[in-house]
């Protein structure tokens, strides 16, 4: 388990764990790499649902974070939205998991996807800031060349063994 900044063990304790979705069934169509498919939202949650919380051995979708009615996306106009919710709401892991999130997108999605990742409205004491640093380009890009955080964000990528 990772330290969450000189604080002893994780912030919320005893998480609230959901049921995981079932496995979408990928069709032949879908799995034909010759026939061009647009992006939905199913297929986004599916890029970001086995993103691991920083603090528990937990999906973000078993504690919740993540959900399939939050997202957003217009294949059209080449863009993508995710609203995530922290667990509690002074998390102090909610931009790590936002900037997860981002990376995971960014590693999974064809270049000409804006992708756009926020807190879910109202979930969360300090939204606005943190909306603000996930929105920042440059921020975002300082921070992955910060290589012990992107040490913790590519944890937070693995696959892990259940």
């Amino acid at each position: 388990m990772m330290s969450n900044g000189g604080a002893k063990g994780p912030e919320n304790v005893n998480p609230q764990v959901y049921q995981p979705s079932e496995r979408r069934v990928l069709t032949a169509d879908e799995e034909n790499e010759d026939i061009v498919d647009k992006f939905d939202c199913r297929e986004v949650f599916d890029m970001v649902r086995q993103i691991n919380d920083p603090e528990h051995p937990l999906t973000l979708e078993e504690l919740n974070v993540v959900q399939i009615n939050h997202i957003e996306v217009d294949d059209e106009r080449n863009r993508v939205v995710v609203l995530y919710t922290p667990t509690i709401p002074h998390c102090s892991m909610a931009t790590l998991i936002g900037l997860a999130i981002r990376v995971k997108l960014l590693r999974s999605l064809p270049e000409r996807f804006k992708v756009d990742v926020r807190i879910y409205e109202g979930s969360h004491v300090s939204e606005v800031a943190v909306n603000k640093q996930l929105a920042d380009k440059e921020r975002v890009a300082a921070a992955l060349e910060n290589s012990h955080l992107l040490d913790v964000i590519n944890q937070c990528l693995a696959v892990q063994k259940k």
